[in-house]
């Protein structure tokens, strides 16, 4: 059974960076699409990036150029996170569906595309 667990999360000053990790185990299938959702208070749930056993991306406009995915073997997945500001504060979560593509829609939902997610890490901006 796949496991997803998230770290890394902490809290930064607008401007910083944050690295975001997710362990990944139980992944048998050889073609999967991982990828990052986050939740403020208040709001809705929305993909931030994802990346496919192809190795193409996806990300949200608002994160475009600031974040950046990445993934290491199948077991650990990334998410970069520079130039950050108040409006990047949320939940983190790691997310993964064991498909043959990423698709970019898939981040204007709200992740219930994704059969795997992790518990979740917190992330807070400072002004």
């Amino acid at each position: 059974q796949v496991q997803l667990a998230e770290s890394g999360g902490g809290s930064a000053q607008a401007g910083g960076s944050l690295r975001l990790s997710c362990a990944v185990s139980g992944l048998t299938a050889d073609y999967w699409c991982m990828g990052w959702f986050r939740q403020a208070p208040g709001k809705k749930r929305e993909g931030v990036a994802s990346l496919d056993s192809d190795r193409d991306t996806n990300y949200a406009n608002s994160v475009k150029g600031r974040f950046t995915i990445s993934e290491d073997t199948q077991t650990n997945l990334y998410l970069q996170m520079n130039d950050l500001t108040p409006a990047d504060t949320a939940m983190y979560y790691c997310v993964l569906v064991e498909r043959n593509y990423c698709f970019s829609w898939q981040l204007s939902g709200d992740g219930t595309d994704f059969k795997h997610w992790g518990q979740g890490t917190q992330v807070t901006v400072f002004p």
